[in-house]
């Protein structure tokens, strides 16, 4: 990232205050980590490149509301990074970070279905991405189900690719996710929701119906008429359900 108008206006996006408790996932040579530090109470910035943990740790060497810390974020217990011992009610964070496009997916999720969630994530990823995140009823894919179970998102700006530099080949968005406030921590639940939406959409070209039957290994017959009751069409496909039709197929199911 380039242009410090950019960096300016992901730390306004974020709203922070002076004691809020800042995550930074992979801040690079602290660009954005300077900007966070200037509101926040506290910036831990997590980064898997060792090279650059040096030039981390010397460039904010005397600034105490900053911890450099080196490490894989998916392998990275969260209530140990934010500080030990933490409880859902104890710690209150944000994250803010730019999200290389493979592991987006997975971070999202880890947090989204963690124990201590941050209460809102300001996300830079791909545009393309970050349209799947927000998509509606029609467009919907496992990404956007995944996210939209949890919580609610936004696109809040878009970032050509001419503000970074080498240039990559496509352009970004600034993202905000915020957890729904009555987030479901019922593990069983969450893993049954889930299992419905991945039989759902197992095979892209097939009905809601013949996905459902094949993948749960149920007549076809009765899964049309139990997803008839919701009340969806036999002829529906999993893109065209919104959150509130999985959680009432996962009932039925």
């Amino acid at each position: 990232m380039k242009n410090d108008e950019i960096v300016k206006k992901i730390v306004a996006a974020a709203d922070l205050k002076s004691d809020d408790l800042v995550l930074e996932i992979g801040p690079g040579k602290g660009i954005l980590t300077e900007e966070l530090a200037r509101i926040a109470g506290k910036v831990v910035a997590v980064e898997l490149d060792g090279n650059l943990i040096p030039i981390l740790k010397n460039k904010f060497e005397n600034q105490q509301n900053i911890e450099i810390i080196h490490g894989d974020i998916l392998k990275t217990d969260i209530s140990s990074l934010l500080g030990h011992p933490m409880s859902k009610s104890e710690k209150n964070y944000k994250i803010v970070a730019n999200l290389p496009y493979y592991i987006t997916s997975p971070i999202i999720r880890l947090f989204l279905e963690s124990e201590t969630p941050p209460t809102e994530m300001i996300l830079m990823v791909q545009k393309e991405v970050a349209e799947r995140i927000t998509a509606k009823a029609g467009q919907m894919s496992i990404l956007a189900v995944s996210v939209q179970y949890y919580a609610d998102a936004e696109i809040l700006f878009e970032v050509s690719k001419e503000n970074f530099d080498p240039i990559p080949e496509v352009d970004s968005c600034v993202i905000k996710i915020t957890n729904h406030k009555t987030q479901n921590t019922n593990k069983i639940q969450n893993t049954n929701f889930f299992k419905i939406v991945r039989a759902g959409f197992s095979a892209k070209r097939k009905t809601l119906v013949n996905n459902l039957s094949d993948s749960l290994h149920l007549d076809k017959t009765l899964v049309e008429e139990k997803i008839k009751t919701v009340p969806l069409s036999g002829t529906v496909r999993a893109q065209e359900l919104n959150i509130e039709d999985w959680k009432n197929l996962v009932k039925l199911f």
